[in-house]
């Protein structure tokens, strides 16, 4: 490989703060809500010009499609990101669960005055490129921007970058799963110009359920509860769309759910084009297929608009800013979730909230209609071999199951909430991150409104 030397340099300290998250989807905003609330100068850091993560920039508004009518959930910040958007106008009533859809336009606005009203100092537009360290301490970050480069001090570091960017370029001991083990990316988007009548009366007259995920290309395990629920599957379109010779037989894996049916004719949180390599970490295989999701998603409206009935008018309204991943690198925590964790109502001393019996991944599906639920362990946030350093998000430390739960936008939250507030403790006590007081911890999280038990 050829090589170009890059001369050191002083970078301006621009900023100094006592709590410092990277990142600001669910979990990073949560994280970022959380520590301002128990007391402590916060700094959110993003890449992009808004809050939000997955919810905003990735397009996926479904943030707790799993709820029903006796699943227990953990309340907090998540609960109030849907209760936010609702009051605002920027959530509608989810299809397939008893949830709202967020509206990943004006939930950028629901973030904005979160984070305003908590008094959050906010850094958009500045990409995370280095760690600075004190030993095996972090104690701030390095940035650019168009600003060039900057730092950033702090007391405590929350690596919310989704792939454990912080903690992994600290030293921290990470592990990536392999690509072709990966779970598959997608290119979210949204229709306008579709007849909502003629579209609803279809799903009506041919009802689709979780037992046809398991079609085609898939297998997909469930307890078995799941296969008769409703989804808002589409897959007969774009079969029949293949038999005409409208699709290329390769493209069998275009299929899956659609979010909301507006009365304005959009029909959004099309969740439908899944890229099976795609490797996050690698911006080339991220560049390839950005572009490529695009191109299926322009084949797919078409065999809509040809075979789905109501979208003969169909047009794309947008896509989401980014492609949506899932799986990339994870910590290697003081405490990995395991498999029988997530499945079998996992109890911890160290909780920081609960998060229902839902797991979406590697190809099983449970949803969370019973009202088991498991603990999520603060441990599991702790990366080993770096201090000052929490890791919030999906890439918390677990095997590949728990990661299928974990990695989900509302445990996310759950996890960020919880790693907010164990940043704030541990600076207001001058107590290391990992002996921090976790019964101050979680009557803190129990004021802000968090079931911990």
């Amino acid at each position: 490989m050829r090589r170009v030397h890059e001369p050191s340099r002083d970078v301006d300290v621009v900023h100094d703060t006592d709590v410092l998250v990277v990142g600001s989807g669910p979990g990073g905003l949560a994280a970022a809500l959380a520590a301002a609330r128990s007391g402590v100068e916060v700094t959110l850091v993003e890449r992009f010009g808004c809050f939000g993560g997955n919810i905003t920039t990735v397009g996926v508004e479904g943030f707790a499609w799993y709820r029903h009518e006796r699943t227990v959930e953990a309340g907090g910040i998540g609960w109030e990101f849907e209760e936010r958007a609702k009051a605002m106008g920027a959530a509608v009533p989810e299809s397939q669960s008893l949830s709202y859809e967020l509206d990943s336009e004006g939930f950028k606005v629901v973030a904005d005055r979160l984070v305003e009203e908590a008094g959050i100092r906010p850094m958009l537009h500045r990409l995370f490129v280095a760690p600075i360290l004190d030993g095996d301490a972090v104690t701030g970050i390095i940035t650019e921007s168009k600003a060039g480069r900057e730092a950033i001090l702090a007391r405590r570091i929350i690596d919310a970058t989704g792939d454990a960017d912080v903690a992994h370029r600290a030293g921290a001991a990470t592990h990536t799963t392999l690509v072709e083990k990966m779970q598959a990316a997608s290119v979210m988007f949204h229709l306008a110009g579709v007849d909502k009548t003629a579209f609803m009366a279809a799903v009506r007259v041919n009802p689709q359920t979780y037992r046809d995920w398991s079609s085609g290309e898939w297998t997909v395990e469930t307890s078995g509860k799941e296969d008769d629920m409703f989804s808002p599957f589409l897959k007969k379109p774009f079969q029949k769309a293949i038999e005409a010779g409208v699709l290329p037989a390769n493209l069998s894996t275009i299929s899956g759910t659609w979010g909301a049916m507006h009365d304005t004719g959009e029909l959004t949180y099309m969740n439908l084009i899944h890229l099976a390599g795609c490797d996050g970490l690698d911006p080339d295989s991220l560049t390839r297929f950005e572009i490529e999701g695009r191109r299926q998603v322009m084949l797919a409206i078409e065999a809509m608009r040809r075979f789905a009935p109501g979208c003969a008018s169909a047009r794309l309204r947008n896509f989401g800013m980014t492609i949506g991943i899932r799986d990339t690198r994870k910590i290697d925590a003081v405490y990995n979730m395991t498999e029988i964790d997530v499945r079998n109502q996992a109890r911890f001393d160290d909780t920081i909230g609960i998060y229902p019996e839902f797991i979406d991944g590697y190809g099983v599906l449970i949803l969370p209609t019973t009202g088991r639920y498991m603990q999520i362990p603060y441990r599991a946030m702790l990366p080993k071999k770096v201090k000052n350093l929490l890791v919030a998000g999906r890439a918390i430390g677990g095997d590949r199951i728990a990661h299928a739960a974990t990695r989900n936008m509302a445990c996310c939250a759950v996890a960020g909430q919880g790693a907010g507030v164990a940043a704030a403790i541990s600076v207001k006590s001058g107590r290391p991150l990992d002996s921090i007081d976790m019964a101050a911890a979680q009557a803190e999280l129990r004021r802000q409104g968090v079931r911990v038990i």
